[in-house]
């Protein structure tokens, strides 16, 4: 009973902590792999490199299987547990071993590293079948029969990564690169995309791609490509593309609060709050709004025929009921940006 409780706290703690993924220490490691269960376990530690560059496809795996009881994929960080890497014959990082059903000895593991070849190799040992879960993606896949199109738009300001399929460095980078893609879905003329440059030689070469993986800034001035040379954290892309671009967004996607704004509409905002000027302010701001192309200019107009028919409190209000609307999370993702501006434009008021 001790041991099934045992087995229990672990499987909810490693659920909490790590997805699909259990983290296994010394204590609990014999109560799960005890034969009851296929056990697949990467013995790794936190300073490795190639464990980094392995850990989100070895999350995927975890995901996989997670629907499978009887396939438990595992991780124990043996740099801190030596002792339980060495009863195993650790000697590198990361480790792979599996443990079949009925066994409690181990057996190596030699084959790719990437979850494809983890999930194919766990399917055919354990006789179960995971799947990987394929996440929709808004990072454009480029090969030789779109590149031109794409890239070469003059209506369009695009960030390439040339990448290789076996490059460590470009698998730490796709989580980051995805975030990306994400955080400028919305943008019409900014596109985030991707090649394989191993696969697609030719295009590759005629940018001096030498290495992996290698990011290339194609502005709609500039269609001979420009060196990405800034960070590669997600914020150091969106501050990059912002400031390239006059983009207005955040790390997650949403916007800044100066997004959609108006400078002139901004003041005529800001001077609608003399009731003795109201008529002339509303007269000039429906005349600068008439001059715009932003959908957005119309919005001042329509906020202060508002406040002059519901009172003072409506942007107030109004912003209120918007930031509850955002917090509950149920927007969709080409409604957000309007929830955004209209709240941007409110709190000019």
């Amino acid at each position: 009973m001790k041991s099934v409780v045992a087995v229990l706290g672990v499987l909810l703690f490693a659920a909490v902590t790590s997805a699909h993924v259990l983290e296994l220490e010394p204590d609990s490691f014999d109560d799960i792999v005890n034969g009851d269960r296929f056990v697949f376990v990467k013995f790794y530690a936190p300073w490795c490199g190639h464990c980094k560059s392995m850990a989100p496809a070895y999350e995927e795996v975890g995901d996989a299987f997670s629907h499978i009881s009887d396939v438990v994929i595992a991780k124990v960080d043996a740099d801190k547990h030596r002792e339980l890497g060495s009863r195993f014959g650790v000697s590198g990082f990361p480790t792979l071993k599996y443990f079949p059903k009925g066994a409690t000895e181990p057996e190596a593991y030699s084959g790719g590293r990437g979850a494809e070849d983890l999930v194919q190799f766990i399917n055919e040992k354990s006789g179960f079948r995971g799947r990987i879960k394929k996440q929709p993606s808004d990072v454009v896949v480029l090969d030789e029969s779109n590149f031109d199109q794409i890239v070469m738009d003059e209506n369009k300001d695009v960030l390439v990564e040339f990448y290789a399929p076996w490059c460590g460095h470009c698998k730490s980078l796709a989580p980051t690169y995805e975030k990306v893609g994400n955080d400028f879905k919305n943008e019409d003329d900014i596109v985030i995309a991707k090649m394989d440059a191993d696969k697609y030689r030719g295009i590759p070469s005629r940018y001096d791609v030498t290495g992996f993986p290698t990011l290339k800034w194609f502005p709609k001035s500039n269609k001979d490509g420009e060196d990405y040379s800034s960070g590669r954290s997600e914020k150091d892309f969106v501050e990059f593309i912002n400031e390239k671009t006059g983009a207005k967004r955040l790390p997650g996607g949403a916007l800044a609060d100066d997004a959609g704004l108006i400078s002139v509409l901004d003041e005529l905002a800001k001077a609608f709050a003399d009731e003795g000027e109201r008529e002339s302010v509303l007269a000039k701001a429906e005349a600068e709004a008439a001059k715009h192309d932003s959908k957005y200019a119309s919005y001042y107009v329509k906020v202060m025929k508002k406040i002059a028919d519901k009172g003072n409190d409506f942007p107030a209000t109004e912003i209120d009921r918007l930031e509850r609307i955002l917090a509950a999370g149920n927007v969709k993702a080409d409604k957000l940006d309007s929830f955004y501006i209209r709240r941007n434009i409110l709190k000019q008021f």
